[in-house]
């Protein structure tokens, strides 16, 4: 359920971020900006653009297209476009979730008059140093987890710790309702569109086309299945991505060489996420290096659907919380496949999730918003 709050006076509030196509920092993006709109304020998201604006715009938000994430020296020229757009929109709050595009907000409000205020999002665990160090300098600076909370002041000893703001990501309870099930009609259509997903239980592993998400442990996983006469499906889900084609050809080539290519698909982003998850045994979480937060857990365990996922960052804290069966030491390929195999065969219930809403997630973003407008 979304956040409707009436504001105290209407705020103008520009989001910043590199893209807008796929991705958890965009969704947050995306709900924020609905919860803006929904509450009486004006949204406008300065991103490249993707496949998340048309919905944007019909959500009631404004956006406009400027590459300002693309880390090359031409983005710099892009800075006085950017000025001269955050001077005719005159926002009252600037609230950048990505490195570059907050450096670009940063020099882009200098000297503006009345200057916005400046918010930042920490959406993963940077690298250390000058660079990273910019999504630091917000007036308020949202962490998306404790573990992320911990990483950045840990890191950055000058970090006032009033200024880091715990708002985890939240899922929409109605858009991933307990115990969904899909109808036969989108049943039938997805198995007629990957025929090679029937037959057996299916693992689905949501990401982006990046090394990051594991797609090598979750193909490896199928594998070792294999070997012990476990019979499953794999969907990578999203793995397929413009710009990313090298590294989906790689994945096709490890497929090919254990000879599964009858029991792995790979699609790109999909709209019908829940209805995947809904008939998939299980969902993996793999993330070779820890990540902040790990939504697709709550939008799994929402829909009592078990996660199978590395036990460290913000999955880890998720798992522990959550759903403790699921939880295996990062990189332990043998104890991957026990675990597996067991949750295959018997998984623990869950119970229904009462937090992690994205109402709660919306409301305290924008209670957030009232505060630095209150100074």
């Amino acid at each position: 359920m979304s956040a409707v709050v009436t504001p105290i006076r209407s705020l103008t509030v520009v989001q910043l971020i590199p893209s807008m196509h796929s991705g958890g920092a965009e969704r947050s993006a995306l709900e924020i900006a609905r919860a803006l709109v929904q509450a009486g304020h004006r949204s406008v998201v300065i991103s490249a653009g993707g496949r998340m604006v048309e919905r944007l715009e019909a959500e009631g938000s404004e956006h406009i297209t400027l590459d300002i994430g693309k880390k090359s020296l031409s983005t710099l020229g892009r800075l006085v476009a950017l000025r001269r757009a955050l001077r005719r929109i005159k926002p009252d709050i600037v609230h950048a979730r990505s490195r570059l595009p907050a450096w670009m907000g940063w020099w882009a409000i200098k000297g503006m008059q009345p200057q916005p205020h400046f918010v930042t999002t920490v959406h993963g665990l940077n690298s250390p140093g000058r660079y990273s160090s910019i999504l630091l300098r917000g007036e308020r600076i949202v962490a998306v987890s404790q573990t992320l909370r911990d990483y950045v002041l840990s890191h950055y000893r000058w970090l006032e710790p009033s200024r880091v703001r715990v708002i985890p990501r939240g899922i929409d309870p109605d858009a991933f309702p307990y115990g969904h099930r899909p109808d036969d009609v989108w049943t039938r259509s997805f198995f007629a569109e990957f025929p090679n997903l029937a037959g057996a239980p299916l693992l689905t592993l949501p990401g982006r086309g990046t090394r990051l998400k594991g797609h090598h442990d979750a193909i490896h996983l199928v594998a070792d299945l294999k070997r012990r006469g476990i019979d499953v499906r794999l969907l990578l889900l999203g793995a397929v991505e413009p710009g990313r084609e090298a590294y989906a050809e790689e994945l096709r080539e490890l497929i090919r060489s254990l000879g599964l290519e009858q029991q792995i698909e790979m699609t790109p982003p999909r709209d019908d996420v829940r209805d995947i998850y809904a008939i998939s045994a299980l969902i993996l979480q793999l993330s070779n290096k820890p990540e902040s937060f790990g939504r697709t857990v709550v939008e799994a365990l929402s829909l009592c659907r078990p996660v199978l996922g590395y036990a460290h960052g913000g999955v880890g804290e998720l798992l522990a919380e959550l759903y403790p069966a699921g939880r295996v030491a990062p990189g332990d390929r043998e104890r991957l496949v026990e675990r597996a195999a067991e949750l295959l065969r018997v998984a623990p219930a869950i119970s229904m999730l009462h937090n992690y809403r994205l109402g709660d997630m919306q409301q305290a973003t924008l209670a957030l918003y009232d505060e630095v407008m209150a100074g």
